[in-house]
């Protein structure tokens, strides 16, 4: 909505803008600009603060509202899970063996559905809020997690148990390795962090990371010692829910919500980060604290995420873009929403698998690339034609 005319007149910011906030946090009422003959811009005029707060309150209730649905088609998509499945078991058989875990219907709703429709949650939260964090911290909205190298490193990682076998004698060195492959690659990023490397050159090293972890993985697909461990890591690399158990739910979410509290603990350094890192130091902010917490939180939420999981691609990239409109352009606004999108996209995609393909054969890793990709190509047009 614009506060004044073309010709001469005032003519605010967006609401979203972040240097418009610093400006409207002024007591009393907000500055304008005006173009002069020449062509300057000067300051004008003051501009009604109320103006100001009639976009804010439209804004505020647009988020509110897109947040009350997003809960609600969760909520709806959590409930189908839990009662989709081959069995033939009532949804009050699940509900009361889910509660009392008695009989075979609460061997199935605790061990089976509920793991799923959880980690379902939890992987789409730790893949939307980390997707969201990136983008604010190299401001560019194609960032997600597969581009610091975490989610490839921990790929090479749960491939490097199941190609030793360490799998087979136990089952937790999968995730542990996993975690600890995304990790790895967050200490890489972390300690160019340190040095003074920028957001361009975080972006490189977190390229040459994912690209020497890919080949690495490549290396182990082709020296597998006999076809099982091969159809396991592939199976793995696709990304699936099938076979979720409770160990994994347990593993994950704990891991999960310590990463997204360190992005969130980095939110307010990452709004200064909008304004760039030199404006950003000139307020006091820890540029590299900042860039550590959130390549740390990203490393824990998405490598617990593809631990539990396989690699799901695109979630963190789609999400932040198409809640943006709706919660505005600031990275502390978007991070819990964003968790919220992305569990609500991974539930709402497993649930579809499960409906088209009951045999398993459809695997969620392949859906939301399918899903992803194209909308990727949109992006980078739509960026070229506003360029």
């Amino acid at each position: 909505m614009p506060l004044g005319n073309r010709e001469g007149g005032c003519v605010g910011r967006e609401p979203g803008d972040l240097t418009a906030r610093v400006v409207r946090r002024a007591p009393g009422l907000a500055l304008g600009m005006r173009k002069t003959a020449s062509g300057d811009s000067k300051e004008c005029g003051r501009v009604d603060q109320t103006a100001w707060m009639r976009v804010e309150g439209a804004a505020r209730r647009r988020a509110r509202t897109t947040t009350l649905v997003l809960f609600a088609v969760l909520a709806m998509a959590f409930v189908v899970s839990l009662l989709l499945g081959p069995s033939n078991f009532s949804p009050s058989e699940i509900f009361r063996g889910l509660f009392d875990g008695q009989g075979a219907a609460g061997i199935v709703a605790r061990e089976l559905r509920l793991p799923r429709a959880g980690l379902a949650v939890v992987v789409g939260a730790a893949l939307g809020a980390s997707g969201a964090a990136l983008q604010g911290l190299f401001r560019n909205p194609l960032a997600e997690p597969g581009v610091t190298g975490v989610t490839s490193c921990a790929g090479l990682g749960a491939v490097v148990a199941i190609y030793f076998g360490l799998t087979v004698a136990h089952a937790f060195l999968l995730p542990v390795f996993a975690v600890t492959g995304a990790l790895l690659s967050a200490g890489i990023l972390y300690l160019l962090s340190r040095r003074g490397a920028g957001a361009i050159a975080l972006v490189l090293a977190g390229v040459a990371v994912a690209s020497l972890a890919t080949a690495l993985t490549a290396l182990a697909l082709s020296f597998a010692r006999n076809p099982y461990a091969m159809a396991d890591m592939v199976f793995w690399m696709m990304g699936s829910l099938k076979d979720a158990k409770p160990a994994d739910l347990y593993f994950s979410a704990p891991l999960t919500l310590a990463g997204l509290l360190l992005l969130l603990s980095a939110s307010r350094g990452l709004n200064a980060l909008t304004l760039g890192e030199e404006a950003a130091r000139s307020l006091g902010v820890d540029v590299a604290s900042v860039r550590g917490r959130v390549v740390t939180g990203v490393a824990l939420a998405t490598g617990a995420a593809t631990a539990a999981a396989g690699a799901v691609s695109f979630v963190g990239m789609v999400v932040p873009h198409v809640l943006r409109r709706f919660y505005g352009y600031e990275p502390s606004r978007l991070i819990l929403p964003s968790a919220l999108g992305g569990a609500v996209l991974v539930t709402v995609a497993d649930v579809a698998i499960r409906l088209i393909a009951p045999d398993g054969q459809l695997l969620l890793g392949v859906v939301t690339a399918m899903l992803g990709a194209p909308f990727f190509f949109w992006l980078i047009l739509r960026h070229r034609r506003e360029a």
